[in-house]
């Protein structure tokens, strides 16, 4: 263990560090502007303390630039996330009144106490992939909002309006065969048209952003996108989120992490298992989805097992739940055979 650790409570123009030692004394304390000397000023005023480790409150969100500075200079770095500090400010006093200071000596509390902390690694291929993921994620929406305002106008305009999925060749066909009798329906067939061009530019968007995932997956090599049901989106989706599955020690950890593991709220002698709501929602979704894929194929695996499942008194909604946790095991299996036989490259 570090004689001392540094908490860091990163914010967009500014970062505040405070030092403890291994009975949580502090030791100093000091506010850095957020600029391009930011990591040199936080050395200069760490020097002292030679054997130290930093502690970055969402190192993969707002301290991701800092955490990643400061492993570029041969830092030890740790990622804690947000919610640990603020459990420690709330078991050390009773509230969550919070400051800046006391933020970043809760994280530094936090990385010192927890067993299992996340070391922060140089940026590598998997946050390529988390760059685009969440770009065609932010994407999907975006097209979403402006697909459920077209269905809105289009109602106003036709009786009806669009039954079924809107797609911007049909939209376009309708506001062709509509003839406004008035300067309204004028107006929201001009609104309409906005409406489509929004619609063509986020669908080229997500079209360039899909071939780019796809190179990005080729290159990298994975394996995952041998699970039927788990393309190029899935893949970028889970090994950007994982990166290292070697931090699992067992394909339940990860179900755990990814919300397909049930939660135990046994009491007594009665053993009761739920749904969970925890874990990473991202992951849980696009598991979701290979598994409803698997679903919709009668010739794949997937829906074989869920029909079993089915047979077994199971409920639709328990069976896909218990497919979804098989295609978690799938997923896990294949990054371990990704990390083996990249090592097995390396030597």
């Amino acid at each position: 263990m570090a004689a001392v650790m540094i908490g860091v409570d990163p914010h967009k123009g500014s970062h505040t560090a405070v030092a403890i030692d291994t009975a949580e004394e502090p030791l100093g304390e000091v506010r850095v502007r957020a600029c391009a000397a930011q990591a040199d000023r936080l050395l200069a005023w760490a020097a002292a303390w030679p054997q130290r480790v930093w502690a970055v409150e969402g190192a993969a969100g707002l301290g991701h630039l800092l955490a990643q500075q400061l492993v570029a200079a041969g830092e030890q770095v740790v990622d804690v996330q947000p919610k640990l500090g603020a459990r420690v400010r709330l078991l050390a006093s009773g509230d969550t009144n919070k400051n800046d200071p006391n933020d970043a000596r809760s994280v530094a509390i936090a990385a010192l106490r927890s067993p299992a902390r996340r070391q922060v690694a140089p940026d590598d291929h998997a946050a390529v992939f988390k760059v685009w993921s969440k770009r065609h994620r932010d994407l999907g929406r975006s097209r979403t909002q402006v697909a459920c305002r077209l269905h809105a106008v289009l109602c106003e305009l036709v009786a009806g309006g669009v039954a079924k999925e809107i797609t911007a060749g049909h939209a376009a066909r309708l506001l062709e065969s509509i003839t406004p009798p008035g300067a309204v329906e004028a107006a929201r067939c001009e609104l309409a048209a906005a409406f489509l061009d929004d619609l063509r530019r986020i669908d080229a968007q997500l079209l360039e952003t899909k071939k780019k995932l796809n190179a990005a997956v080729r290159a990298s090599g994975t394996t995952l996108t041998s699970i039927f049901g788990v393309g190029p989106v899935v893949a970028a989706t889970v090994i950007g989120d994982v990166r290292d599955v070697a931090r699992f020690p067992g394909r339940d950890h990860f179900a755990a992490y990814n919300g397909t593991a049930p939660i135990e709220v046994s009491s007594g002698r009665r053993k009761i298992y739920r749904l969970s709501r925890r874990g990473n929602r991202r992951l849980n979704h696009v598991i979701h989805m290979a598994a409803v894929t698997q679903i919709r194929y009668r010739h794949s695996e997937g829906r074989a097992y869920y029909e079993r499942k089915l047979a077994e008194g199971k409920t639709p909604k328990e069976a896909l739940r218990a497919l979804k946790r098989r295609v978690s095991d799938a997923i896990f299996a294949q990054l371990q055979a990704d990390t083996r036989r990249a090592a097995a490259g390396s030597r």
